[in-house]
């Protein structure tokens, strides 16, 4: 069997729900800024918009468009015998739909043509085109809209969708930095469910192991006697008195609280601190105030100030990126 021509067309079964070909039915509706005379092919989008562009453009910037063109193309015998050798541009008469809406579309060909593009509003807006930008196999504007998946607004504000982006498409860097800002999430909180399910289970793993080992390393840290001799080591004894073995029961609960902080937020961000929330813990209190029982000493079990400084000084040697 022969291979179908552009004319006889109606979907590309290599390309199912990509594009359309078909004659012009209505009065056109050009794009201000696709819209040159001498260009040979015209999209249109869903909105009825036609966007004429030239088929270099497409044909050197789009695996997609380098194939379709590759189809063997209709003879013109419907021109004059005259134009068919005249160096004039001749309108193209087939129309292609690409069944796509107009933002990614615009944003697409202003790409793929070298044209600016605004700075994107949101992260749905530049999934849309991204998505677009693969679908038409165009490794050039995707290199080009990689640069804008470390934007400091996308990161701190979606981070898993940033990560899931990065590792689908294979960008290391991007997905280390979208990893750290992860470490404010519970991945196992149910509203990020549709995020998780687009992922591998191997990314999915490889971004739980790296929440893991930095709330696994905090506890380590935690229960060192070198790091915090009062509470860690035994026995130890009141440091005003020197007499009474301290009872290190309002450590270990504090301990575990702040290991479950560290399991709900691996940040560490909240843990160390004179005022916030975790510093109002009911743990945290009977820890700072638990003092040697003997009637003439009295003196406090832990000194908070040295403690919270050492347990930041802890999260700080956590790792920050995931292993890839």
């Amino acid at each position: 069997m022969s291979a179908p021509t552009l004319s006889a067309v109606r979907t590309l079964p290599s390309f199912p729900n990509v594009l359309r070909i078909r004659a012009d039915e209505s009065t056109p509706k050009y794009h201000p800024i696709f819209s040159f005379s001498d260009a040979d092919v015209i999209l249109r989008s869903n909105q009825g918009t036609l966007y004429r562009i030239y088929s270099f453009t497409l044909r050197t910037t789009s695996g997609f468009f380098a194939t379709m063109f590759s189809l063997p193309q209709p003879k013109a015998s419907s021109q004059h015998p005259d134009e068919r050798f005249s160096n004039r541009p001749q309108p193209p008469s087939e129309i292609l739909d690409v069944y796509e809406n107009d933002f990614p579309l615009e944003s697409l060909l202003k790409l793929m043509s070298g044209l600016p593009i605004p700075r994107w509003s949101s992260l749905d807006e530049f999934e849309k085109v991204l998505g677009l930008a693969e679908k038409w196999d165009t490794p050039g504007p995707i290199s080009t809209m990689r640069h804008s998946l470390n934007s400091k607004v996308f990161l701190e504000t979606h981070a898993l969708r940033c990560f899931a982006i990065a590792r689908h498409f294979g960008w290391d860097a991007e997905a280390k930095a979208a990893s750290t800002q992860t470490l404010v999430l519970d991945l196992y909180d149910p509203v990020h469910t549709p995020i998780i399910d687009r992922m591998t289970s191997k990314d999915f793993l490889r971004l739980v192991e790296f929440h893991r080992r930095r709330r696994n390393l905090f506890r380590q840290l935690l229960d060192s006697p070198e790091r915090f001799a009062a509470g860690n080591s035994v026995p130890y004894h009141c440091n005003r008195c020197g007499v009474t073995v301290l009872d290190n029961y309002p450590w270990k609960e504090f301990k575990h609280a702040m290991f479950l902080e560290m399991e709900r937020r691996p940040l560490g961000d909240t843990l160390g601190v004179v005022i916030g929330e975790a510093a109002d813990w009911p743990a945290a209190r009977a820890c700072w105030e638990a003092k040697c029982p003997k009637e003439d000493c009295g003196g406090l079990n832990y000194d908070r100030i040295a403690t919270l400084r050492q347990i930041r000084a802890c999260v700080a040697l956590l790792p920050s990126t995931v292993e890839l």
